[in-house]
């Protein structure tokens, strides 16, 4: 009788122990529920770093502009950027003395061979701008290539008043001086060698404005009613005649890495060809989105 007593409890006392433990297992799995009843997900890690990027001045608002978005959204990331322009971000990203480098260019041979990965994140379009004294409102393309290489030196030349033309350019390594080359000047031709230099594109567009007779080339971000935009080839610029291919002035905008990015610099990249800003921060800044443009 004893025996057979000891038997059933100590059986009862095993599905009770078995029952517990399955009753803990369950609450366990419960606490990882929200109120909803829904599983929580696990929390993303939270991105921290330096970045620091250098090179073309054209593109410098919209690259610091997501700098400070990204920021706001990551705060253990801090991000560097200067300018400098487009052959010093290059020459810098290729040596590894900053992780991006901004160009209006693409690397050219000289950085083959040096590991870059180019990262295409807008259009720029590009003006001919001119003091707010000078008469005329058009030119012809070929126009624009005599007047920038010196060979017309007064406005009365191309329909407007008795007056001296001064062009104000870019240094040597500005991405926005080799774009404007290759697009306007015949391919055996330079600059006028008395152009007025300027370092930034934001220094250039202060030397028109206060310089009587004066032309110079920039990208359009920069432009405001302070000087006048000029017409090439009767077309006015405006990003709907770029999208119909009547505006033919526009380069793409790189941000090159060396090699692929680290975790850090990905994301920020990432976050520059997202949707979002793309759509309403990229045209916001006045730059062409990359995917918008008409192959």
């Amino acid at each position: 009788m004893f025996a057979t007593v000891s038997k059933k409890a100590l059986t009862l006392g095993l599905i009770a122990t078995m029952t517990a433990g399955l009753m803990v297992g369950c609450g366990q799995k419960e606490e990882s529920k929200n109120n909803n009843g829904s599983t929580d997900t696990p929390k993303q890690e939270e991105l921290s770093g330096k970045i620091t990027a250098s090179g073309s001045s054209a593109l410098l608002p919209l690259v610091k502009h997501a700098a400070a978005q990204f920021q706001d959204k990551h705060s253990g990331v801090t991000i560097d950027v200067a300018a400098g322009g487009s052959g010093t971000g290059l020459k810098q990203v290729a040596e590894g003395a900053v992780d991006i480098g901004n160009s209006d260019v693409e690397a050219g041979k000289e950085y083959e061979g040096k590991g870059l990965v180019d990262h295409q994140v807008a259009i720029a379009p590009f003006v001919l701008v001119t003091n707010k004294d000078v008469t005329v409102e058009d030119i012809t393309s070929e126009q624009a290539g005599k007047i920038l290489t010196g060979e017309i030196s007064n406005w009365k030349e191309v329909g407007g008043k008795d007056q001296k033309i001064t062009i104000i350019g870019r240094a040597e390594s500005s991405g926005s001086r080799k774009y404007i080359k290759s697009a306007l000047l015949p391919k055996d031709k330079d600059f006028a060698k008395d152009a007025v230099v300027q370092d930034s594109t934001g220094a250039l567009k202060t030397s028109v404005e206060q310089t009587s007779g004066s032309i110079g080339y920039m990208d359009a971000p920069y432009a405001d009613d302070k000087i006048k935009l000029l017409k090439l080839d009767g077309v006015e610029y405006s990003p709907e005649n770029i999208f119909s291919g009547k505006w033919k002035l526009y380069s793409v905008e790189h941000m090159y890495t060396k090699g692929e990015p680290n975790k850090v610099s990905k994301a920020f990249l990432d976050y520059i060809m997202s949707e979002e800003f793309q759509t309403k921060e990229v045209e916001g800044l006045k730059f062409i989105p990359i995917n918008k443009l008409k192959k």
